[in-house]
């Protein structure tokens, strides 16, 4: 890439929902899901058609930045690229979480961004960040807006002007270093832009977060990002080897070298800390040449026991190196097959009759289809030889463990709607049905009980709120001691006064299992406000007045981002 885009030419999100304006959930096409959400969440998909909200019916409060100010910005980026129109405003005024879209959808802006202001360079977001500190202006760096967890958020009670930074612009892949496997990339590029300059020439950096299509390199290092692949590539820390961070008094810079005995690191102070140092302006990530051959294999389980068994194998096996492994639950597995199109070539309905086949078969074996048995996905990488050979060796450890193969079909079909589930929530929305997700990560010694733990847990809180609810799980992200477990939970909420009320008990309870546990209040949806009221259970009360110190050090006028991960 070389060209420039404008602010307006930067991809966004609709300003009500998750991604393009065109772009939907379907479940005409899906036989199973109507049945599915009727009877774990009591709606009737056919009794109402719903409306997407229009911005024109709701009434969007005024810019508060002084024309002064907002004459500094454009002089250092342009007029084009300093944005205060309603839709940009409220636009970034919001991430993707379910708080912030249930908000937005209903014109509660208590309080929006003032502008958007696009840098194209290090050194205009240097000036940009003068500006705020001589102004006394609140900065808040955005990537791709695709934050669960209320880091791009403004603060409703903060009475200065509020200046979002979008790093749109700053997209290219700068330099490859072959020798070392180091591509220095400019902070603002999202994943799809990254991968495809990257691809052209041979390389990968191997990270799928579930965002994937609407965040940033930048917005992955300020959050600490996991991928899909991290199995195999890494989380965000493993793959960001160093990084450039504006800060207010000059730039700090990591170094891209492969250990580092410095005193404590700046380096893992920078990653995760969500805009409150600073802007990463670049990162320097590790590559990976692409592999000749790519393969995601399908295996299913009789139970989520049986599962954990074969994952637990997997992950310790010395004679495989999987991309990825996740395992779906019962519930999961069920939400899958429901969301399966209904065949209409001649090879799909060949292959829906294979597959009641071996249902039928499980079945007579004592399996239970319905509920409780567990599909599993595990990708190989690598050379024909090698992959063959891997999948061999996964193929016993699954037999092992109880499970049977399924083969590639259903892992190619999972692989290619990997990005598409978010849309789903902005569906279930339309049909005042709420659908979350929450993730820890936990050991392998304890996950068995934090899975059945949190399902308790969940449940509970919808009994006493006397609404139905369905929860799902997977197991992700395997490491030599634990993995990432990941629940989705929906419910109807009862009214629009109590819908938040309803909501956070529901999330409340989750989280709160997650840390009576030992596990991790989040394993990669970042701390931003969401998840603040656990950050001292989760990192211990010194733990928390050493970040609280580190910010007010760094930013004592409260300028950069304040209120995310700790307060102050």
């Amino acid at each position: 890439m070389s060209d420039r885009l404008s602010a307006r030419e930067v991809k966004r999100h609709k300003w009500w929902g998750w991604g393009l304006d065109d772009v939907t959930f379907r479940y005409d096409n899906k036989p199973a899901f109507p049945a599915l959400a009727k009877n774990k969440v009591g709606v009737d998909l056919d009794s109402k058609q719903p409306v997407e909200p229009d911005l024109s019916d709701l009434e969007v409060p005024a810019s508060q930045l002084p024309a002064a100010v907002r004459a500094l910005l454009v002089d250092v980026v342009g007029e084009e690229n300093v944005l205060d129109d309603d839709e940009y405003r409220v636009v970034h005024s919001f991430g993707r979480s379910l708080p912030d879209l249930f908000r937005v959808r209903g014109g509660h802006f208590d309080r929006l961004v003032d502008a958007i202001v696009y840098p194209v360079s290090e050194a205009e977001v240097a000036a940009i960040l003068r500006v705020v500190l001589e102004q006394d202006l609140v900065l808040i760096p955005y990537g791709g807006g695709s934050c669960i967890s209320g880091s791009v958020t403004p603060d409703a009670a903060e009475q200065r002007p509020i200046l979002t930074m979008n790093l749109g612009r700053m997209r290219e892949v700068i330099e490859i270093d072959d020798t070392a496997g180091l591509a220095r990339v400019e902070a603002g590029v999202y994943g799809p832009d990254l991968e495809e300059q990257l691809n052209a020439l041979g390389w990968t950096v191997g990270h799928f977060p579930d965002s994937f299509t609407y965040s940033t390199l930048g917005g992955w290092a300020a959050t600490r990002s996991s991928g899909m692949q991290s199995d195999k590539y890494g989380d965000i820390e493993d793959i960001v080897r160093g990084m450039r961070l504006v800060h207010p008094e000059g730039v700090a810079v990591t170094k891209p070298i492969p250990g580092r005995d410095s005193g404590p690191s700046v380096h893992e102070m920078i990653l995760g800390s969500e805009g409150r140092l600073g802007v990463i302006t670049e990162a320097t990530v590790q590559v990976h040449r692409l592999a000749p051959v790519r393969q995601v294999i399908a295996y299913m389980y009789p139970d989520w026991e049986h599962g954990i068994r074969g994952m637990h194998a997997i992950a310790r096996s010395t004679d495989v190196t999987p991309t990825f492994t996740r395992l779906s639950d019962g519930p999961e597995t069920e939400f899958s097959l429901s969301m399966v199109k209904e065949p209409s070539s001649t090879k799909g309905k060949v292959a829906a009759k294979v597959q009641d086949g071996l249902f039928a078969y499980l079945r007579s074996k004592g399996w239970d289809t319905t509920n409780e048995m567990s599909i599993s996905y595990v990708c190989f990488e690598g050379s024909k030889e090698s992959v063959e050979q891997q999948k061999a060796i996964v193929k016993k450890i699954v037999k092992n463990a109880g499970g049977i193969t399924l083969g590639a079909g259903p892992g190619a079909i999972y692989d290619q709607k990997k990005f598409d589930t978010p849309y789903l929530r902005d569906f279930l929305m339309n049909y005042q049905v709420f659908g979350d997700v929450c993730d820890t990560g936990a050991t392998w010694s304890d996950i068995n009980e934090v899975h059945s733990t949190v399902y308790d847990a969940f449940y509970a809180v919808q009994e006493q709120q006397g609404l139905p609810g369905f929860m799902f799980c997977h197991m992700s992200h395997s490491y030599h001691a634990g993995a990432c477990l990941y629940f989705t939970f929906a419910f109807p909420y009862s009214s629009e006064e109590q819908a938040l009320d309803q909501y956070y008990a529901a999330k409340r309870a989750v989280q709160q299992a997650f840390v009576d546990l030992g596990s991790t209040v989040s394993h990669h949806h970042a701390v931003g406000t969401e998840h603040q009221p656990w950050i001292t259970q989760d990192i211990g009360e010194v733990g928390t007045r050493m970040v609280q110190g580190l910010f007010a050090a760094n930013d004592p006028g409260r300028n950069l981002n304040p209120g995310k991960v700790t307060t102050p």
